[in-house]
C-alpha cells in the first residue's frame, strides 16, 4: 500500500484496503488477548513470590476480561458466511393491527438503533414513513460497522409484542406483530444486473423531519423493480439525485439477497414470512405484561429484563442464535 502506484487503480486499491481491514479485525483482537495473557503471567509470578490482596484482585479481574475477550473472538469465528463481514440494511414493517403494530415497529427501530450505538456502529435512516396517528408504516436503516450483517441476520423474522396498550382506554392487553428483514450491503464489485427498462421510478415529497425545503420539493425517490416486485425508497437527502443513488444501492442489496435465497432454496420461506406477519410465525416474543420476558423461540433463550433488550442489549440473543446455527452447520 505504500507503493507510489498503489492508487493508480482506485477500485483495486479500495479492495485491498477493505481486505486489510477485515484481516486486522481478526489479528488485532488476537494480539490484544496474547498481550493480556503475558501481563497475567507476570501477575501470577509475582503472586508466587508474595501473597498480595491487590494482585489477587487484579488477577481475578484480568481473567474475567480475558474470558470475555475470548468469548467475543469465538463468536466472531462463527461469522464465516459469504456476506457476514458486510454492513447491513434493515427494513421494519408493522403487521396488521393499525396503531398498535405501528408503534411496535417504531419501538423495534429504536431497539436496533440503540444496539448499533452500543457497538459503535453508525446508523443512516434511508427511509422512514411515519404513521398518521403514531408509530411508523415502515423504516429502512443502513447500519455501518464490521460484520453488522453477520450479527443482524439473527434478527430477520416476525417479532411479537404482548403488553397493556397505552392507547387502550380500558387498559386491555394487546398482541402486536412486526417483521424485520436484513440484507447485506452489496458493493459495486458484486455483479447484479439491473435493466433500467425494468424500473419504475416515482418521486414524491419527503415526510417527517427535514425542514421546509424537504417538504416542498419532490426529493424522495421510490424505485419498483417490475420483474420481482421489489420496492425500495429513500428520502434521506434533500437532493433527488442522491436519494436515487442510495435507492439503487438498496435495490441492488435486495436483489442480491433474493438471488442468494433462490440459490439456497430458501426464497419460499422468506416470501412466506413476508406475507404472514401474525401469530405462529414469530421468531421472538417480547412480553411486558402480565410478566416481563423476552423469549427467542429458535434458541429457547429467555431473558427477564425486557427493558434492557429494548434498550439495545441484543447480544445474548444474537450470540445464542449464531452458536446454534454454527453448531448445526458443523454437523
Amino acid at each position: 500500500m505504500s507503493a507510489p502506484e498503489f492508487w493508480d487503480d482506485q477500485d483495486a486499491a479500495r479492495a485491498v484496503i477493505d481486505e486489510s481491514n477485515q484481516l486486522k479485525g481478526w489479528t488485532e483482537p488476537w494480539a490484544d488477548l496474547k498481550e493480556r495473557v503475558g501481563e497475567l503471567d507476570a501477575v501470577v509470578e509475582l503472586l508466587e513470590m508474595e501473597d498480595d490482596a491487590e494482585l489477587t484482585a487484579e488477577l481475578e479481574s484480568g481473567l474475567g476480561a480475558l474470558a470475555a475477550g475470548l468469548e467475543a473472538l469465538e463468536l466472531r469465528t462463527m461469522l464465516q458466511g459469504e456476506d457476514d463481514h458486510r454492513e447491513a440494511i434493515v427494513t421494519i414493517h408493522p403487521g396488521a393491527g393499525g396503531l398498535e403494530s405501528q408503534d411496535w415497529a417504531q419501538m423495534l427501530m429504536r431497539m436496533y438503533t440503540r444496539w448499533a450505538e452500543r457497538k459503535q456502529f453508525s446508523v443512516n435512516v434511508l427511509d422512514l414513513q411515519p404513521a398518521e396517528e403514531g408509530g411508523i408504516k415502515n423504516a429502512t436503516l443502513e447500519i455501518n460497522g464490521q460484520s453488522a450483517y453477520g450479527y443482524l441476520k439473527a434478527e430477520g423474522g416476525v417479532h411479537r409484542l404482548v403488553r397493556i396498550s397505552p392507547f387502550d382506554a380500558q387498559s386491555r392487553r394487546h398482541t402486536s406483530f412486526a417483521s424485520v428483514f436484513v440484507y447485506p450491503v452489496v458493493e459495486d464489485d458484486i455483479e447484479i444486473e439491473i435493466d433500467e427498462s425494468d424500473l419504475r421510478i416515482d418521486t414524491y415529497r419527503a415526510s417527517g423531519a427535514g425542514g421546509q425545503h424537504v417538504n416542498k420539493t419532490d426529493s424522495a425517490v421510490r424505485i419498483t423493480h417490475n420483474p420481482t416486485g421489489v420496492v425500495v425508497a429513500c428520502q434521506q437527502e434533500r437532493s433527488q439525485h442522491k436519494n436515487r443513488s442510495t435507492a439503487m444501492k438498496m435495490l441492488r442489496a435486495a436483489l442480491y439477497q433474493r438471488e442468494l435465497a433462490e440459490r439456497e432454496a430458501t426464497k419460499k420461506e422468506i416470501e412466506d414470512g413476508k406475507s404472514d406477519i401474525a401469530f405462529g410465525s414469530q421468531i421472538r416474543s417480547y412480553v411486558f405484561q402480565p410478566y416481563t420476558m423476552v423469549n427467542d423461540h429458535r434458541t429457547e433463550v429467555k431473558l427477564t429484563d425486557v427493558q434492557r433488550v429494548m434498550d439495545g442489549d441484543l447480544d445474548p440473543l444474537i450470540e445464542a442464535y449464531l452458536k446454534k446455527t454454527g453448531a448445526a452447520s458443523a454437523e
